[in-house]
């Protein structure tokens, strides 16, 4: 080898062998480890029978039963909402049993209350439905519901479920059958008239209706099987994993004058949020003057009314009352930080509305306290 050539050769020979003795050693492709799948396959698989309200459901259509499988998958991709089902029932499903059985009515008609709203009072969608059975205000007026800017009753377990179960027995007369009932309470009387005649067809499973109300009953049917048998689908709950019913009683409220949660909770010992929690349908922390009923912790309604009187009194002389007039540049949170008071306060006092400003030269009442009184506690 010519003397050049050798020189070239070594960098090389140099380079190959280096690569030889320092090249990576890369790490061992881990295999990806088994999946099992088995105990999902078989808790969607169902063969029947199964039925609504008494009526078959046929899974013997493939149609029917893939409908009903990819329901119970998609129902079991949300554990933890299917354990709050669960955990709520002695509170929210128990009542909705007792009227149930009281007006003679199927027992699966309380899994509609799961599919509209999981059990939430505050539950909403987009089409402005509220509460436990997710009823428009149109339609929960039409059936006797309250909904203003004091109470909403859709938020309120008792209400809401009397009125739903009238609407209810209104569509299973109308469409001669709790599935067809249950399909038009999801999209509307008039559209599922609509689509029958457009389709010429009664037969629920058969007809080609908006996705949300093709689903609809699944969704229902799928709660009923998984509160029937929570084992089989892997949701072993204690005893005392369930939340146990609300102790609670009615009081019927009496008064001349505006009154105050405060003084409403003062009186039955107890805070402003639980009575807002017993009491989810009301939409502001004042009573109009009037009579209510109201639902107050177990063991308070004995002797309320006297003990309510005693802290209404109470904080009337505690207070004193004076009139302040609007001037020119005011707005109402100034006036109210000016004097100590909240801006909510300030705009009950004189029933203001929060979307109109005032004006100068109104005369607005302010409510101060005594200095030296001491506020009433539960």
């Amino acid at each position: 080898m010519q003397g050049a050539a050798f020189r070239r050769w070594i960098p090389a020979a140099a380079v190959v062998c280096l690569l030889a003795f320092c090249r990576p050693v890369w790490p061992q492709a881990v295999p990806a480890p088994a999946l099992d799948f088995s105990a999902l396959i078989a808790a969607a698989r169902v063969t029947g029978p199964l039925d609504f309200c008494g009526e078959p459901v046929p899974l013997e259509d493939p149609d029917v039963r893939e409908r009903m499988e990819r329901e119970i998958l998609s129902t079991l991709a949300d554990p933890h909402q299917v354990i709050l089902w669960i955990k709520r029932s002695r509170q929210s499903l128990a009542p909705i049993e007792e009227v149930l059985q009281r007006q003679q009515l199927p027992d699966d008609l309380k899994y509609v209350a799961i599919a509209e709203s999981a059990l939430r009072p505050h539950a909403g969608s987009p089409k402005g439905a509220m509460g436990f059975w997710q009823f428009i205000e149109p339609t929960g007026r039409k059936y006797g519901l309250q909904i203003d800017p004091a109470r909403d009753e859709r938020r309120s377990l008792q209400s809401s479920t009397d009125a739903a179960l009238a609407y209810l027995k209104d569509l299973r007369q109308m469409f001669g059958s709790w599935t067809l009932a249950v399909a038009a309470y999801n999209m509307g009387e008039n559209g599922l008239r609509a689509e029958m005649a457009q389709q010429n067809a009664r037969d629920y499973y058969r007809l080609h209706l908006p996705m949300e109300t093709q689903r609809y009953l699944f969704r229902i049917l799928t709660a009923k099987l998984v509160l029937k048998d929570p084992g089989r689908y892997g949701f072993r709950l204690e005893p005392g994993d369930i939340y146990p019913p609300v102790a609670c009683e009615p009081v019927t409220v009496d008064s001349d004058q505006e009154l105050t949660l405060l003084a409403v909770a003062q009186a039955a010992g107890t805070y402003v949020k639980t009575i807002r929690d017993l009491n989810p349908e009301l939409r502001s922390y004042r009573l109009a003057p009037g009579r209510h009923t109201l639902l107050v912790p177990r063991g308070a309604a004995r002797g309320f009314q006297e003990r309510l009187n005693q802290v209404v009194r109470e904080a009337t002389e505690n207070r004193r009352e004076t009139v302040y007039t609007v001037k020119a540049g005011d707005t109402l949170s100034e006036i109210a930080e000016r004097h100590g008071v909240s801006l909510g306060d300030l705009r009950a006092w004189n029933r203001l509305d929060a979307k109109k400003s005032i004006q100068p030269g109104m005369r607005l009442v302010i409510q101060q306290k005594v200095e030296g009184a001491s506020e009433a506690r539960p």
